[in-house]
């Protein structure tokens, strides 16, 4: 029922999220279901008719009984139950509503009497015992083959159910994972800082993956096991009323050990889920830390307390497997019960040949409430156990439909214009900014840039260096002034085109898992195979791509694991040339290389920044020298502004910023001589400013 022996188990063992607003939730999803509304629709027939199937084999089951083999067993054995001893009508013959001259009542018997007497076949005669055994055998092997034709048919169309409601799910989350993975893309950077990327992967992944089980799985069974439930719970009362509620008597008591062993298990499995995190926990920092445990002779201390924490992971799924193991054998026995109480029941009165409850009781009738007793307590585990999927599927939905539902905080306006070409002319006109509300970082910020000027911008942690270059691609919108390029407000020009002209090189350097080559082209996808390697030459990053085991093609690891901090952040800098920006920005983008490779990068740099607008987040001495235009922060106001020796000469803020660092720079980099006495220590760096 469940796929396997530990399908229970599996299903479980899942994280059930209550849905805050099921109907609302619900209404929205249905949306996504219109254009596949033909694929739905086929869903629902197929459920109808296959749950109509399994209602039906039990009502032809007793009528193969009571118009065929109980006639024949009457005619053979006077004294067999049901049979007549007067000549009123047997209870079996009562019961037959095949047999020719009787009127079916409702549209199953009517459809399988057509079915049955397809072809010209004679109905079975209303006197049972007068059939003879050439009238016997062809009865009973169509009505067998009608009873095989019901479950074959069943069977198909529960297949097909599932296919459908599968290809109709799988649609509709490819749909919805290519709409939150587009909306991704249009939030703010904002968002990603206050939310956990694993969290927003969470959603595509998990959330859709917990839908898509519901749509495909839970649901199909569940809607067919209520509309079972219903049926056979009609075709019961309609029979006998007292008789089904005998029947059903055990039910109330499978519902609640189904809901009581399910929450137990529910329970139990997220204990298991924290002492799962707790062995993951202790020995990803085992093995993280291996020397050091080596190192200080802790492996013994850290084998026992992973023993301990392994054990109580143990237990926990002991528990857990404990209540699942229990909830079937429980079910299995009172399912049992049910058969018995029916089997009793109906049996005293066919052995006493006396009514029940005011209805004539037939070996074919008993043979009806067994099987439709079979067939209803299958459900309900099925619907207890998958209603909780359906709940965790709804709740899915609504966080998806939560992040849908942010609206992003950078948008172009209605009707915003193409970025014309830019010049470089970068204006911030009393620009403020702030991420939080109320928590301004930057305060009527003043400046104007002119073309193929390079601006360093330095400053202590927290100044608002890194909020600037963030406003001139728009990534945040100012609350309040503007920022200009070429004399146009950036909001007024939409997002996309105004980004495709402004290059932009990380400290934290990101690189895709693909080849070398295509790392660099990723900003200029159409760029020719020889740009590629120019760009890779004006970083001068073809020495080291040269030595790789496949050179361009090399594949990069995740994040470009396999190569240095240093290589990394030369491939970006070829990735910025390559794309030929208008305006580029560096947020610190050589102070993780090497000296030697720093100068290669400041030669390129300016044959790479000739006729373009540059802003440099600096740490380095040598970038904040060639500087056509320094801009020192603190606090989010610019409180000097000039080339590197007027700031220095002001003897400010610059003058303490660089005493502090940037001069700390310059002795390191300053050649050491031995001091006078040949002592073995080194002189002092000589002064050079």
């Amino acid at each position: 029922m469940f796929g396997g022996p530990h399908g229970p188990r599996n299903i479980l063992n899942q994280e059930t999220l209550k849905p805050k607003s099921a109907s609302a939730t619900l209404a929205r999803l249905a949306q996504h279901f219109g254009p596949f509304w033909l694929a739905m629709l086929a869903a629902a027939v197929f459920v109808i008719i296959s749950t109509w199937a399994q209602v039906t084999t039990p009502e032809l089951t007793g009528q193969l009984v009571d118009c065929y083999l109980a006639p024949a067993a009457a005619s053979a054995f006077g004294n067999f139950p049901g049979a007549s001893t007067s000549d009123q009508p047997s209870a079996s013959q009562s019961n037959c509503w095949l047999a020719e001259g009787r009127e079916p009542s409702g549209l199953t018997q009517r459809v399988i009497k057509t079915a049955f007497m397809t072809g010209g076949f004679p109905a079975p005669k209303a006197d049972g015992g007068s059939l003879t055994e050439s009238d016997r055998l062809p009865g009973l092997g169509r009505m067998i083959v009608l009873i095989i034709c019901l479950y074959v048919a069943g069977a198909m169309l529960t297949g097909l159910t599932f296919f459908a409601m599968a290809w109709t799910g799988q649609h509709v989350l490819r749909a919805l994972r290519v709409k939150v993975f587009e909306h991704l893309h249009a939030l703010p950077l904002s968002y990603y800082a206050e939310h956990e990327a694993g969290d927003l992967m969470s959603r595509i992944t998990n959330d859709t993956e917990t839908i898509q089980q519901a749509l495909s799985f839970a649901l199909v069974n569940v809607a067919s096991g209520i509309l079972l439930l219903i049926w056979i719970a009609y075709n019961m009362l309609t029979k006998n009323i007292p008789f089904a509620l005998l029947s059903m008597a055990v039910t109330p008591i499978m519902l609640i050990a189904t809901l009581w062993f399910s929450a137990q298990a529910r329970q139990a499995f997220r204990k298991t889920r924290q002492e799962m995190g707790s062995v993951n926990a202790e020995l990803q920092e085992s093995i993280s830390a291996v020397r050091e445990v080596q190192a200080f002779n802790r492996a013994e201390e850290n084998i026992e307390n992973f023993r301990i924490t392994n054990a109580a992971n143990r237990d926990a799924n002991v528990s857990a497997v404990a209540f699942t193991a229990a909830l079937a054998p429980t079910l299995e026995a009172l399912g049992y019960l049910a058969l018995a109480i029916v089997t009793c029941a109906g049996g005293l009165a066919l052995l006493n040949n006396a009514d029940l409850f005011g209805t004539a009781v037939s070996l074919g009738l008993v043979i009806t409430f067994l099987g439709y007793v079979q067939r209803f307590n299958q459900p309900i585990q099925q619907i207890a156990v998958l209603w909780t999927n359906i709940q965790s599927a709804i709740a899915g939905a609504e966080r998806i439909f939560s992040l849908l539902d942010v609206v992003p905080a950078v948008q172009d306006k209605p009707g915003a214009k193409e970025m014309p070409l830019i010049q470089g002319a970068v204006e911030f006109d009393h620009a403020s900014a702030e991420y939080k509300k109320g928590t301004p970082v930057l305060y009527e910020v003043n400046f104007k840039v002119t073309p193929g000027q390079t601006v360093a911008i330095v400053g202590p942690t927290g100044a608002g260096k890194t909020t600037i270059i963030n406003l001139i691609p728009r990534f945040y919108d100012v609350t309040g002034g503007a920022v200009k390029i070429d004399g146009v407000d950036v909001r007024d020009v939409t997002a996309e085109s105004l980004r495709r002209q402004i290059g932009i090189v990380l400290q934290d350097t990101f690189l895709f898992s693909t080849t070398v080559m295509e790392n660099i082209r990723f900003g200029r996808p159409s760029a020719a195979d020889e740009e590629v390697l120019a760009a890779a030459k004006l970083a001068h990053a073809d020495t080291f791509i040269e030595r790789l085991p496949e050179k361009y093609q090399t594949v990069l690891g995740e994040r470009g694991s396999g190569l240095s901090q240093g290589q990394r952040q030369l491939i970006s800098i070829a990735r910025a040339a390559l794309a030929n920006p208008r305006i580029l920005i560096l947020d610190e983008a050589t102070s993780s290389v090497d000296t030697r490779t720093e100068r290669l990068i400041q030669q390129a740099f300016l044959k790479l920044l000739t006729g373009r607008t540059s802003f440099v987040i600096a740490h380095r001495l040598s970038t904040v020298r060639n500087a056509d235009m320094i801009f020192v922060l603190n606090q989010g106001e610019i409180i000097e502004r000039g080339k590197f020796d007027e700031l220095l000469a002001k003897r400010g803020f610059f003058y303490e910023l660089y005493m502090s660092q940037f001069r700390r720079q310059e002795e390191m980099a300053a050649p050491k001589v031995e001091a006078p006495g040949g002592n073995g220590h080194l002189a002092e760096p000589v002064p050079t400013a």
